[in-house]
């Protein structure tokens, strides 16, 4: 009897066990397609304000891509990018990553696990953003800045970070041109230098030269030491080495290389690192706005530089000095892209409609002989005598002629222009007034570019489509005073940019001054949007 009753007992306990696991088993098979629902039901409802996030999601059955078992490492790799932010110079408050590290840890249920799942998607795809394309809209700066910033799609963004290595991912969403990589480095360097105290005393304005020996040379030698441009020494001759390190400054920043510490040279010389740092900051936000393929051919005009490069598999291939806008409303050179597709040969110029009311109309009611130079044309293009007019009748906005100048050694626009058509009326072209070339600063034109050698720049642009280009050319510049158009067989990219600091090609930092003030429109639009002011005091 007892036997049995252990028997008995022995079997219900086997049979209770085995009622337990098969209980255990149905309640996870049953709820964890459940537990999926909710997270998606949730998710759906976190994501309702971002169609973006609700098309990836769906298309990836509403699996999580940095709150799931096997997403730490892309977690983690975004969390990094984003405390890290600051070295693309963009603000790390923007991303708030202590915040979402905090939420993180304190998720409990699936509602908390969507929200922060959500929450994570829209700030890396702030980063992306911001990272690839630039934290600024441009066009909301200036109006002389007209740049357009290329509109990547979402999904690229969510699908390279879901699909991809984590790090690797986020690394390649930054510009990886070297100009950008070389900028960064830069930052680190100033801001290293800052650290330790900046770059000493700055230099007693006066003039230093060959000649100059004693105390006075000292602070020079010193700064140049702290800016690294002088090895560690105790002389106080400027000849010599002091001599070599203020050409080589003067190289670096678009200054007369003749070894003279005279005023301007003194002036750039004493320039903070903040105000370098301001530079650099501002030049990579620039270049995100230009992270996109700029042409295996292309022509690169910096306006700081005063320079037009023919730029060819990222090597420069021909180069000449510019004249720019002047530093006045109306006539600053303007920023942005467009196709060259066309040389005018012996061109005429026609005046534009505010250097005609501006300058003109005044002297032509004073005289109506006044710019004899310049005909007067009706809207139906006809030739109007000037004896038949009484200037004095109209205002600037009731004058209904327009001023053109004909193909002569005179012409404003000298023997050729570069068009790239663009709503702005600007090109390229050559000048009369070659002296101004041999300025240093060379901010004097209504806003065109004028370049010192536009025959060679001709030449370069036709060589491949011609087996003697020089010969093409001046053919069209023989048939003068007719004006002659040769088109060019493939549009050439354009660029007119801003950059006063940016990497040669000998990878050598380069800094030029501000000509137009835009570096500081830019900084302050950075600081609005969270960039930390701090690190630029000094």
């Amino acid at each position: 009897m007892i036997g049995f009753s252990f028997v008995w007992f022995e079997k219900k306990a086997i049979l209770s066990l085995f009622c337990a696991f098969a209980l255990v088993f149905i309640s996870l098979f049953l709820t964890a397609p459940a537990r999926a629902n909710d997270l998606k039901s949730f998710l759906e409802k976190a994501a309702a304000n971002s169609p973006d996030l609700i098309r990836f999601y769906e298309a990836r059955g509403y699996e999580p891509i940095w709150t799931g078992r096997g997403d730490r490492k892309r977690r983690n790799a975004l969390i990094s990018a984003l405390e890290t932010a600051g070295i693309h110079g963009l603000p790390v408050s923007r991303y708030r990553p202590n915040q979402l590290i905090a939420r993180l840890r304190a998720a409990r249920s699936d509602a908390d696990q969507a929200q922060i799942e959500v929450a994570l998607s829209e700030t890396y795809l702030r980063y992306a953003k911001d990272v690839n394309t630039g934290i600024l809209r441009p066009t909301d700066l200036l109006d002389d800045i007209l740049r357009k910033v290329p509109k990547v799609d979402s999904q690229v963004f969510l699908n390279l970070i879901a699909q991809s290595e984590p790090v690797a991912a986020l690394a390649a969403i930054s510009p990886r041109m070297p100009q950008y990589v070389g900028l960064m480095k830069e930052k680190l360097r100033i801001e290293a230098d800052i650290a330790k105290g900046g770059w000493g005393a700055k230099v007693p304005m006066g003039t230093l030269t060959v000649r100059s020996s004693g105390p006075q040379v000292v602070p020079l030698r010193n700064r140049l030491t702290k800016m690294g441009y002088l090895e560690r020494t105790a002389t106080q001759d400027y000849a010599g080495k002091i001599e070599f390190a203020v050409k080589s400054f003067q190289r670096n920043h678009g200054l007369l290389d003749d070894g003279v510490a005279a005023s301007v040279t003194l002036s750039e010389i004493n320039m903070s690192p903040q105000t370098r740092l301001i530079s650099v900051v501002v030049a990579l936000e620039r270049l995100r706005w230009m992270n996109y393929e700029l042409g295996t051919r292309h022509i690169w005009v910096n306006l700081p530089d005063f320079t037009a490069k023919v730029i060819d598999n990222d090597k420069s291939t021909f180069e000449t000095r510019t004249v720019i806008g002047a530093n006045v409303d109306g006539q600053r050179s303007p920023e942005f892209s467009e196709n060259m597709r066309y040389l005018s040969v012996n061109p005429s110029w026609n005046v534009p409609k505010s250097i005609t009311i501006a300058e003109y109309l005044p002297q032509l009611q004073k005289n109506a002989n006044a710019v004899d130079f310049l005909q007067l044309i009706s809207d139906d293009g006809e030739v109007v005598p000037r004896e038949t007019l009484d200037f004095t009748l109209y205002t600037p906005e009731t004058f209904p002629f327009r001023l053109r100048q004909l193909p002569s050694d005179d012409n404003a626009l000298g023997t050729v222009k570069f068009m790239f058509p663009n709503p702005q009326n600007i090109y390229l072209h050559d000048t009369p007034q070659k002296a101004l070339f041999a300025k240093e600063s060379r901010a004097f034109s209504h806003g065109c570019i004028r370049l010192a050698q536009p025959h060679e720049m001709a030449h370069v642009l036709l060589e491949r489509q011609s087996g003697d280009p020089v010969a093409l050319f001046d053919a069209a510049l023989a048939n003068a005073p007719n004006e002659e158009i040769i088109n060019l067989a493939q549009s050439v990219p354009v660029h007119l940019v801003y950059f006063t600091s940016f990497v040669d090609e000998e990878g050598h930092i380069q800094y030029r001054r501000d000509v137009y003030s835009r570096d500081k429109v830019v900084f302050d639009a950075l600081i609005e949007k969270g960039l930390d002011f701090s690190a630029f005091n000094g």
